[in-house]
This record gives structure tokens, C-alpha cells and sequence, in this order.
């Protein structure tokens, strides 16, 4: 379980002395020990623990781009160290070429012909790539799918 592994690198992090992984980790379990507190258990499942690291990522890409417009270089470095220690927790991204097709799937199960059916076809992406996909990413595809004249389409 995801929740398990976090705590036992966060232990092996203070062993060994690591501030930034103590201290990315530290946020980690807080915001975890936080949903569960939220939710009423005492632990939660991978599918819930998912979304608290997205959201800690999500933070971190924020910063990183805000320091680097303020040139807080020594910033910058430490945001992306612990960008990289969170990602480590996240499942595998996929690769483009396979959510091309699964906008494809949905393009073609929810009839959607135009950029007005945007909402309808991310709402079924979303469902089948679960968190192995970026938000932004995704909607940029759909648009750019629905967006395209459909002469040519099946």
C-alpha cells in the first residue's frame, strides 16, 4: 500500500538524515493523515492517497514556475527536488499515443462533434486513465481532437 511505503521512506529519510525528503514527505503524510481524518478512517486506499500527491505536485509545478519568474534560483532547486521525490509516488504516466486513442474511444461512444462537447468526453477520459494522465494534457487533446474539421473521420 502506497500509505505504508510513504511512511517507511519517511523513517528511512530521517535515518539517513535527508531534510528535503523528511520534510516533502512530512507535508505528504499530513495532507494524507488529513483526508483520512476527513473521510473518518484510519487508512485509505491507493485510489484515495492518488489525488493528495497529484495536489502536492500540482503545488510544487506552481512554485517552481513562480520562483523562476522571481529568479529565486535556490528555490527553484529545492521545489524540484521535491517534485521528483513526489512523483516517485505516482503510478506510470501514459504515453500520448495511448490517450490519443482513448479520446478517440470517447469521441467516438459519446458522439461529440464539437469543442461544445469538451466536458462529455473529458469526464470518460478521465474515468479510463484514472490519474496516470495530466488534467491540462488531456483537455489540450480534446480540444485539439474536437477542434479539427470531421470530414475525414470514421
Amino acid at each position: 500500500m502506497l500509505q505504508e511505503k510513504i511512511t517507511n521512506d519517511y523513517k528511512e529519510a530521517m535515518k539517513k538524515k535527508d531534510a528535503v525528503k523528511v520534510s516533502t514527505l512530512s507535508f505528504l503524510r499530513a495532507a494524507i493523515q488529513n483526508l483520512a481524518i476527513e473521510k473518518k478512517e484510519e487508512k485509505l486506499d491507493d485510489k484515495d492517497i492518488i489525488p493528495v500527491i497529484k495536489k502536492q505536485v500540482k503545488q510544487r509545478q506552481d512554485s517552481i514556475e513562480q520562483f523562476k519568474k522571481g529568479n529565486r534560483n535556490d528555490l527553484v532547486e529545492k521545489e524540484t527536488k521535491e517534485l521528483e521525490i513526489l512523483k516517485t509516488y505516482l503510478p506510470e504516466e501514459l504515453p500520448i499515443d495511448e490517450i490519443k486513442k482513448i479520446i478517440e474511444e470517447a469521441v467516438a461512444s459519446t458522439g461529440a462533434s464539437s469543442p461544445k462537447d469538451m466536458g462529455k468526453v473529458i469526464k470518460e477520459v478521465m474515468a479510463k486513465v484514472a490519474g496516470r494522465a495530466d488534467g491540462k494534457l488531456v483537455s489540450g487533446l480534446v480540444k485539439e481532437k474536437l477542434s479539427k474539421p470531421t470530414d475525414g473521420q470514421k
